[in-house]
């Protein structure tokens, strides 16, 4: 092949390769590379391994750069950069030993991946040792790996050293304000995340996404919603993540009709046809909000379900209160070949004990790990007791509490103590408010219905023992308690 062919086969490659359809042509792609051989052209291979990056097949580009004998730093540095995009992190870190193990020299492209890598691991140590390599090789004025800097140290809550770069920077992009913002907001910084925020000249959607994620993590749900109107005045459309953080905003805050808004804007927009987290959160929110109808409308028009789907559909009906619909669409769930996995028990381990159904939440319990391989944790003994105690089958709860392989938690011997107080067990009430008062012995209620079940007994003396325990450890009953009721008959 002359140079003029050559040019024109590569330049053909490289427009293949950065097309729309490469993700399910990359084979092809590199067939084409084979057929006219040009899969040892460094350049175009650096091409290769730095799409297969962005694609996250990063087994597929280790594969083709095991085949080079003797690989440039054009193909290092696709490889280092791959790493650090999708992991294992680690790797990057790794070929950039090899590279210099080989006496090949980094260049100006090499260190911001590895500066990433090792924020992506959160290893300051590592990334520290890289920062002084910059220093010693005199890379640290290419804004790349300033930028490099700044994500290192603010993710690993190190703000006073990512604001000494920042402050340095003769140019600051939105990229590196974003990350100042976000490092603040993930350190508990808040209030000054929200004033670099506000100093912004140029936001992005990812600028409005981090600053009101941060408020609804802590507890300023109000104000997240606030600012969500404020990026829509503001010209800026939502996206997955925008959608996926304030539905949930929506359903604590019951605000129903921002929530439909916001599913209106999915629609228009093509979200709701691309992500199906999307549609997860859509059906998360409209359970929450009690419209089961439409939580049903938009799960049954998804184009794709996950495991999440049908767990946010089965967990839906069973907080209201549907538990044989919850149970029917788990044997749907089955019968499609979705493997359910330990939340997807836990819903239906609810709709079982909501509707009633105690053999079928036995029997389904029993399936955890002898059919589906999923060992049962703390909350699904807790479903069981709870379906158990529902049904007055309370010795058998007592003894699923027993048998438990981890220690049971305050929570559920809670629900084994309302259950005995329901049907009027108080042999086994007595037991569960012993164990309370050894997970909780600050709260002098488990005090005070102890000391009643004693004194409907006549047992004057053990109720005078609860008073001498509570006086022990300096525990002071409630205004408006009784340490002698009738809470328990």
């Amino acid at each position: 092949m002359n140079r003029g062919s050559r040019e024109v086969v590569e330049r053909r490659l490289l427009h293949l390769l950065h097309g729309h359809k490469t993700r399910t042509h990359l084979a092809e792609i590199h067939a084409h590379f084979l057929r006219h051989h040009l899969h040892h052209s460094n350049k175009l291979l650096s091409h290769f391994l730095s799409v297969c990056g962005f694609l996250n097949k990063m087994p597929y580009a280790n594969l083709i750069f095991q085949q080079f004998q003797y690989p440039n730093i054009l193909l290092f540095n696709s490889i280092i950069k791959g790493y650090s995009l999708c992991g294992p992190f680690e790797k990057s870190l790794h070929f950039f030993t090899t590279m210099k193990k080989r006496a090949i020299w980094p260049d100006e492209f090499t260190f911001a991946p590895l500066l990433k890598a090792c924020a992506n691991l959160g290893d300051l140590k590592l990334g520290s040792g890289v920062h002084k390599e910059v220093l010693v090789l005199g890379f640290e004025r290419y804004g790349s790996i300033r930028i490099g800097f700044v994500e290192l140290y603010s993710s690993c809550e190190r703000m006073e050293d990512a604001r000494k770069v920042f402050d340095e920077m003769s140019h600051r992009d939105v990229i590196v304000w974003n990350l100042m913002v976000r490092g603040y907001c993930r350190s508990g910084n808040v209030n000054m995340g929200f004033q670099l925020f506000r100093e912004m000249d140029e936001r992005s959607v990812v600028s409005w996404n981090t600053m009101i994620s941060c408020l609804a993590k802590n507890g300023g749900d109000k104000e997240a919603l606030e600012l969500l109107h404020e990026m829509r005045e503001g010209g800026v459309e939502p996206d997955e993540a925008t959608v996926v953080t304030v539905l949930p905003v929506c359903g604590r805050l019951g605000e129903v009709d921002v929530g439909r808004w916001i599913h209106s804007c999915a629609k228009s927009n093509g979200l709701f046809r691309d992500f199906v987290s999307i549609g997860n959160a859509l059906v998360d929110f409209y359970c929450k909000s009690g419209d089961l109808e439409t939580a049903f409308v938009v799960f049954r028009n998804m184009a794709q379900k996950n495991v999440v789907s049908w767990n946010a559909m089965i967990g839906g009906l069973a907080v209201n209160g549907r538990g044989e619909l919850g149970v029917g669409l788990f044997d749907e769930m089955i019968n499609e070949g979705v493997r359910p996995n330990d939340s997807t028990f836990v819903g239906v381990l609810a709709c079982c004990a909501h509707a009633g159904l105690l053999q079928r939440g036995r029997d389904l319990f029993s399936s955890m790990f002898v059919i589906h391989c999923i060992m049962p944790k703390l909350e699904h003994f807790g479903c069981m007791v709870d379906l158990l105690g529902r049904n007055g089958c309370l010795k058998e709860a007592f003894d699923v509490i027993q048998s438990m392989p981890m220690k049971p938690n305050a929570a559920l011997w809670g629900a084994m103590l309302s259950a005995c107080r329901t049907h009027g067990d108080m042999d086994h009430a007595e037991c569960a408010i012993k164990e309370l008062i050894s997970l909780e012995p600050w709260n002098s209620g488990n005090y005070v219905l102890l000391s009643n079940i004693y004194a409907e007994r006549g047992d004057w003396d053990e109720v005078e023992k609860v008073r001498a325990s509570m006086r022990e450890n300096s525990v002071k009953k409630m205004p408006g308690q009784s340490l002698v009721d009738n809470s328990l008959a």
